[in-house]
């Protein structure tokens, strides 16, 4: 067959000729570079300028300079009108983005920009978590109420729970999270208790999420850490039966005490990252808005405020401020009271003690925990204490009572009401499930601990006192030392001061905490250190000192 013959000749050449063009090219180069570095570097062109004997020099230059100023002007123009489509593109978008139906979550959008804008910073951080959660309970149709399965009924707040029961038609679900805290037994018992009253879901969050599109490369997994999320499917399937029967999306409040969980009950509906979560109390303070899908939204709430007339354990245990605003000590010697002596003894490993003061000390020469000097560091050791029980790793459980009393707020019909639109077949279902599953400690490895029954809360900003800043309380102690040196000086009695000067010094504190916990026969042993001047010391004016 004869070959048909090619419209285009071939580019195709021999590999002797291409290697031979290569070598060439290569040589050029090289002679180049030789020239070029006997010559030297090449000195840069100076624009030599219109010269002074040229005719109209200054008309020249002036059209000069405007020719320049047009050219920035064009420039500033256009980068204005790129900005300006740009604008108009981003709020196509964000049009596009919030539909009809997203009404209460554009509203929320307007409300924190107004809030940025507005000079909040000012105000007492308190006062603005009882305006957020009030926004929280006003824009949800169901309101879950997490709970602590070690202390459920000190988790629980009637204030807030009768401020729900006013709303309207609104809906309150009780959520056991940390419930593989606590003993089997126990959890069955509380599940009882606490379902003849209101929808209660076995639940225990999970604390190990990624955030979205980014990984995080983790070498050692915390031990407060759950990866599995148990109870996830039964509070999904109750919220979304209670919105067939609504037969509208709905708003799904989450609120409660620090520290119980809310931020991550929602990120483990939603399977991301998106709440913050911590080990520290109060990370929430705002109200923040998560579309689980199309017909269910989460709205995520700040803690309820407690009360100071509450007991001092439920102020150790619920309060959203640090160890260091509280004393330690105090704090941690309210959990003592309400814990059996011979199981944390055993928890712990550590032998008999007296009182409080004493068992902080072995906690401290056990844990490591030294002064200067190698005395054990009693206050270390009851922020350690305090931090574990307000924490996710200790376990530790309370017994329900022994008869069921409806709450004051809770009358039949507003229980029955509070279950209607709910499937709790399938709920009950879901919970005897969950509890299978979940791995909970022996109530021999348990520490049994008295609850304080339940915690009040403040609702209403108007009820929370103005606190004196840190400052002014600084600028009154030094008020109060001058007074008292000046009545030092006039020869009164120091203890005789005004009732401004009551407050004191942390260190103060701290000393009148531990002369409280210290017996009678070893505080009467401690030396006193007086810091009156004796005559002998007095210095004589009147002589010269060389």
């Amino acid at each position: 067959m004869k070959r048909p013959k090619l419209k285009k000749a071939s580019k195709r050449m021999t590999c002797h000729k291409r290697f031979k063009i290569q070598r060439k090219v290569r040589e050029h180069h090289r002679k180049l570079r030789k020239e070029a570095k006997k010559r030297g570097p090449k000195k840069p062109r100076k624009d030599p300028g219109v010269p002074n004997s040229a005719p109209f020099k200054e008309a020249l230059l002036r059209e000069a300079e405007l020719r320049k100023q047009r050219l920035e002007e064009l420039k500033q123009q256009q980068k204005l009108d790129r900005l300006k489509e740009q604008q108009k593109r981003r709020n196509l978008d964000t049009d596009t983005v919030v539909k009809p139906s997203d009404e209460p979550v554009k509203k929320e959008l307007e409300q924190r920009e107004a809030k940025k804008k507005s000079k909040s910073g000012k105000q007492n951080p308190k006062k603005l978590y009882c305006q957020e959660l009030k926004k929280v309970i006003e824009a949800s149709d169901v309101v879950l109420e997490v709970l602590d399965a070690r202390d459920p009924i000190g988790c629980r707040c009637p204030q807030v729970e009768e401020a729900i029961v006013q709303g309207g038609q609104k809906k309150l679900v009780l959520v056991l999270n940390k419930s593989d805290l606590v003993p089997k037994e126990n959890l069955e018992n509380w599940l009882t208790y606490l379902k003849k009253e209101l929808p209660t879901v076995v639940f225990r969050a999970s604390t190990y999420l990624k955030n979205k599109g980014k990984i995080v490369k983790v070498r050692r997994k915390p031990a407060f850490r759950s990866e599995v999320c148990v109870g996830k499917e039964g509070l999904w399937k109750l919220l979304a039966s209670f919105q067939e029967a609504h037969g509208k999306p709905i708003q799904v409040g989450v609120v409660g005490f620090p520290n119980v969980g809310k931020s991550s009950v929602i990120n483990s509906l939603k399977q991301e990252q998106i709440c913050p979560v911590g080990v520290s109390m109060g990370l929430t303070r705002s109200m923040q808005v998560v579309p689980l899908d199309k017909h269910i939204t989460m709205i995520d709430s700040p803690s309820f405020i407690v009360s100071p007339l509450n007991s001092a354990t439920a102020l150790a245990l619920k309060s959203p401020a640090s160890i260091e605003e509280l004393r330690p000590l105090e704090a941690a010697s309210a959990i003592l009271t309400q814990v059996d002596a011979r199981q944390i003894v055993l928890k712990y490993t550590l032998p008999d003690f007296k009182d409080s003061l004493e068992f902080f000390a072995f906690l401290a020469q056990r844990r490591g925990l030294h002064q200067k000097g190698g005395s054990p560091n009693v206050d270390s050791a009851a922020k350690l204490l305090w931090s574990e029980w307000t924490g996710a790793t200790l376990s530790y459980y309370c017994q329900p009572p022994v008869s069921w009393t409806p709450s004051r707020h809770f009358k039949e019909k507003t229980v029955s009401d509070m279950k209607l639109g709910f499937n709790l077949d399938q709920l009950e279902k879901h919970n005897a499930r969950n509890i299978q599953v979940l791995k909970g400690p022996r109530s021999d490895n348990s520490i049994l601990f008295q609850s304080s029954g339940l915690t009040n809360g403040i609702i209403d900003e108007n009820d929370i006192s103005e606190e004196l800043p840190k400052k002014r309380k600084q600028e009154q102690w030094e008020d109060c030392e001058e007074k008292e040196s000046d009545l030092e000086g006039e020869g009164a009695d120091a203890s005789i001061l005004p009732e401004t000067c009551s407050d004191m010094c942390p260190a103060d504190e701290a000393w009148e905490v531990k002369s409280e916990v210290l017996p009678a026969d070893e505080q009467s042993t401690q030396p006193l250190v007086s810091d009156e001047v004796t005559e002998d010391d007095a210095y004589d004016f009147s002589t010269d000192y060389v």
